[in-house]
């Protein structure tokens, strides 16, 4: 016993079929689509049976599983119960009848906590999980238990909640059960057994084979009863908060309509019905209802007001299932199967095509099948006889479906089970597209096969034979956007083949005069040409575009294609030979290209001059105004008027509001105003500046310029700006006698030249005009010509009467003057005496000196050495004298201070050595050295006075010229700062 469920053995799985091998077989190799599918070794089976290692001391009556907790009744008297996650701690209970009742059906709860065993004589026990004692229901005695419909919501491991019991005489009760021990007067684990309702066949009590409770939405529950050959439905609504109070209301809400069911004329004795539930405590999504006719299969639908049924189908039994003989035992519902039990076997039929797919027989050895029960928790399929136990486990039992939904035309579904399969997929989408083509439903086929791994050409040629261009076209888009990057090679085909599509449908919708849909399809092949991801391959191929595009003659298209590709030179090229002019000048102001501006500005100069400037100005300095030159004087040669002076606004605008210095603009511009705008030639040249230096245009190009236009006067301002004012006087002289004079006061620094200009001047006033007035004036207006200079140029006929009043000026003028230098003759007479008489009484003048005088540099007494006495009242000693004045005195006259000292001690050595005993015979000579060394030395010291002493040096020019000095030399800086330290 402590074995149980430990160890398993295979029982004998049947072998695939022949049907499976061929199968198998053909999906070997390169199919259709290009998928290779090599299967190394065979797929499992997925229903696969094992086998419990497991022999029952005695005979097994009944199975109960539910949530892995399996109940089994042994032999009369047994109960066992195992955890199948503890399958090695079995649990076994005796029931403690004594008398020859029998267990006539099990029944677990979904919790798999409460056990209710229902006996031959029409008594029911309960056992919860939790404890050994199994105890009796009273209140249940008196009726043959058949079904149960389990409290799914608010069963739980101590109370079952509201429950329904149906008997062998078609009546429905309504229960509940406690494991607790109760109060002191209950001590019974049932709550109350209540009768809520009964049902009948033919008139006749019939047993509840089957009962089922389901809520669906807005506290709404369905109760689904089977009798043996009827299916009932009850439908009602539970109040909110009430749901504890049972389920008679349903009842009672149907009491005054017969309840719905269906019902089917064969009857077997018993039926069962089955439910698929996808996840634990999740509703039912299908049911499987095993009666006389067959089984009755379909989907349950919980949103329907009075049905939960739908989708229903009944699936005949086969002609080996004889109902006298032969009859179904059990039924188990599974996502696409229904297994069904008969005595020596087990059928899987699936749900979607009625074929039975699985059969597997059971070998006399283990006895007659029993019953055949599914753990709704676990999934596990159980199947018992008297002396053995087999479990089924189904593994992918979604492999094949596909399949059958392909055959079944229902692709959704069936491209929903393989999608974790290309193989498979494309094998759905390959039907699903040949059926949509069969039915002519061309344009879901193209969708479908662009999708499918189909050969390309045997698709296309397909929708080609059948005429359907859109839907060619529409395989042609979908199978490019499933393309990568990396195809460039077949994304290249399919762009050029879709470009020339379009183009057919247009031409042909534009033929038809259809305007909607021409304009729709124009905006889709837009779409498509300025899609990003095709962006590469029709920049590369753009050639072979534009070819497409000029050959069905898509003008517009085109220009849009070239757009799309920035190509905007072809795009102005089309509206310049188009002659829309206005169009391809807003290319170029939108898309701001300098290059192609510099291209076109001379077509467009041409047409629109305005515009094409406005264009420019508004580009500003992103334009080169000398490449636009060529342009500008092509047509401002040949051109209009409008042509000329917007030309002239432009380059005003370059050379004032963008103040370009190119010598070129200015220079264009200078002859611009010189053949057609004269009246501001003179301005721009006066305005642009009077020295070479702060002009920016040519001088000898605008001289050369004016002299052939005969702008005299702007010549003269030329020749200014160049300084060569003899030229601009000559030239001025024909002009205009003021402009002459104005250039003859140019040469301020040179009278020289200035005097020659105003010669010039008064010759031309005199010989030319023949105007002595005027010649009168030049004398006034010039202080540097006297009459004298200007009497050469008057011929000899001229009277004196003429220059009289000229002469006489200037004779008065000449005795002024003299006059003038008379009075400055005597005044500095005047000076030069009283300068006699202050060195005079410098002579004589003293000072006197106090014995506590104290020298001004030093701080010391005055009268230990000797010292200079100044004016100012200042005195300094001899040596500190020196050392003030030095620093300050120059190069020169340092180093002559220098030698004079030196000459100073030689003088005195010579003057010792002199003092010495010399010999008798050297008298004579000696004295007169003396008297020449003497004057030597007096002139010595008078040369050194001149020098440090010739002005105090705290008060005169010295101190003066110091003001800018350092207090510390420089060079001595380091020293003097090491000393403080």
């Amino acid at each position: 016993m402590a074995s149980i469920l430990d160890e398993y053995e295979d029982s004998q799985i049947s072998r695939p079929s022949a049907q499976q091998h061929s199968r198998l077989a053909s999906t070997i190799g390169i199919t259709h689509s290009g998928f290779v599918n090599v299967r190394l070794e065979e797929e499992k089976p997925i229903f696969n049976k094992q086998r419990i290692d497991f022999t029952p001391p005695e005979k097994i009556n009944h199975l109960a599983v539910c949530n892995n907790q399996l109940c089994m009744s042994l032999g009369k008297d047994t109960l066992l119960r195992i955890d199948l996650a503890k399958p090695d701690q079995p649990n076994q209970t005796d029931l403690g009848r004594k008398d020859d009742s029998k267990v006539h059906k099990l029944f677990l709860d979904p919790t798999g906590s409460h056990l209710l065993i229902s006996l031959s004589t029409s008594e029911c026990l309960y056992l919860n999980r939790n404890t050994q004692k199994v105890r009796s229901l009273s209140r249940w005695r008196g009726h043959l238990i058949e079904s149960v419909g389990w409290n799914k919501l608010l069963g739980n491991e101590t109370n079952t909640g509201p429950i329904l019991v149906g008997t062998s005489q078609g009546i429905i009760f309504e229960a509940e059960i406690s494991a607790t021990e109760g109060s002191l007067f209950n001590t019974n684990p049932d709550q109350y057994f209540r009768q809520v309702h009964s049902v009948e066949e033919d008139g006749r009590p019939a047993p509840v084979c089957c009962l089922e409770i389901e809520r669906g939405l807005e506290n709404k529950y369905f109760i689904i009863a089977t009798t043996r050959k009827r299916l009932f439905q009850f439908v009602g609504k539970v109040a909110e908060g009430s749901e504890q109070q049972g389920f008679s209301s349903i009842f009672n809400q149907n009491q005054d309509l017969l309840p719905s069911f269906q019902e089917f004329p064969a009857n077997m004795g018993y039926s069962e019905i089955t439910f698929y539930t996808s996840k634990l405590r999740n509703s039912p999504k299908a049911f499987a209802w095993m009666m006389g006719n067959g089984v009755l299969y379909g989907q349950l639908d919980y949103v329907r007001p009075d049905s939960l049924l739908s989708d229903v189908q009944v699936w005949e039994y086969t002609p080996d299932v004889d109902l006298s003989l032969n009859k179904p035992i059990s039924i188990v519902l599974t996502q696409f199967h229904f297994l069904l039990l008969l005595h020596d076997r087990v059928k899987a039929i699936c749900t979607l095509n009625g074929q039975v797919v699985y059969e597997d027989v059971f070998p006399d050895k283990f006895g007659t099948l029993k019953r055949m029960i599914k753990d709704p928790a676990g999934g596990l399929v159980w199947i018992y006889t008297e002396k053995a136990v087999f479990r089924y486990h189904i593994q992918r039992e979604s492999r094949d479906v596909w399949q059958m939904y392909m055959s079944m035309n229902k692709f959704d579904l069936a491209k929903e089970y393989c999608r974790d399969r290309p193989e498979c997929m494309d094998m759905v989408l390959a039907k699903e597209a040949e059926h949509c083509f069969q039915n002519k439903r061309y344009l879901e086929s193209a969708k479908c096969y662009a999708l499918t791994q189909n050969y390309f050409e045997e698709i296309a040629l397909k929708f080609i034979e059948a005429k359907q261009e859109e839907a060619l076209k529409e395989f042609l888009l979908k199978k490019l956007n499933n393309l990568k990057q990396s195809e460039r090679t077949q994304i290249t085909l399919l762009v050029t083949w879709l470009t020339e599509l379009y183009l057919n449908r247009l031409g042909q919708l534009e033929s038809d005069g259809n305007s909607v849909i021409f304009q729709e399809t124009r905006d889709e092949f837009r779409q498509f040409m300025s899609s990003s991801k095709n962006k590469e391959c029709l920049f590369n191929n753009r050639s072979t575009i534009y070819d497409l595009l000029a050959s069905h003659g898509n003008v517009e298209d085109m220009v849009y294609f070239s757009v799309v590709m920035q190509d905007y030179e072809r795009v102005i090229s089309h509206y310049c030979q188009h002659d829309d002019y206005s169009a391809a000048l807003d290319v170029l102001a939108k898309h701001c290209d300098e290059k192609l501006f510099y291209k076109f500005s001379p077509v467009l100069m041409q047409h629109i001059p305005k515009k094409v400037v406005d264009a420019w100005i508004q580009m500003g300095k992103r334009l080169d105004p000398k490449k636009l030159i060529p342009a500008l004087m092509n047509y401002s040669q040949m051109g209009s008027t409008q042509q000329i002076n917007e030309t002239i606004r432009y380059m005003e605008f370059c050379v004032y509001e963008l103040t370009v210095t190119e010598e070129a603009i200015h220079n264009y511009l200078l002859s611009l105003y010189a053949k057609y705008k004269p009246d501001s030639l003179l301005w721009y040249l006066e305005q642009a500046g009077t020295h070479a230096s702060e002009i920016h245009y040519d001088l000898k190009y605008a001289l050369r310029l004016c002299a052939e236009h005969g702008y005299l006067r702007a010549c003269v301002l030329v020749y200014r700006i160049m300084e060569l004012y003899e030229e601009a006087v000559d030239l001025a002289l024909r002009v205009d006698v003021d402009l002459a004079k104005v250039c003859a006061d140019l040469p301020e620094d040179d009278e020289e030249m200035r005097k020659k200009l105003w010669l010039k001047i008064a010759r031309h006033v005199v010989q030319e005009e023949k105007d002595v007035k005027k010649a009168m004036n030049c004398l006034s207006s010039c202080n540097l010509l006297k009459i004298e200079d200007i009497l050469p140029f008057f011929p000899d006929f001229v009277t004196i009467d003429h220059f009289k009043e000229a002469i006489c000026g200037s004779l008065e003028e000449y005795n002024q003057h003299i006059e003038e230098l008379k009075q400055e003759m005597e005044e500095a007479t005047e000076s030069a005496k009283r300068i006699r008489e202050d060195i005079q009484e410098m002579r004589n003048k003293y000072g006197v000196v106090d014995s506590q005088e104290k020298c001004a540099a030093c701080d010391f007494p005055l009268l230990n050495r000797p010292f200079y006495l100044f004016l100012c009242g200042h005195m300094f000693h001899y040596d500190c004298l020196f050392q003030e004045v030095t620093p300050h005195l120059s190069a020169y006259k340092q180093g002559r201070l220098e030698e004079l000292q030196k000459k100073l001690a030689a003088t005195a050595q010579s003057s010792k050595s002199r003092h010495r005993p010399a010999p008798k015979d050297e008298g004579d000579t000696s004295s007169l050295g003396k008297g020449s060394a003497g004057t030597s030395r007096e002139q010595i010291k008078s040369d050194i006075d001149d020098i440090i002493a010739s002005e105090c040096v705290y008060c005169g020019e010295l101190m003066i010229k110091s003001i800018d000095k350092p207090f510390i030399d420089p060079q001595k800086f380091e020293e003097e700062k090491s000393s403080w330290l």
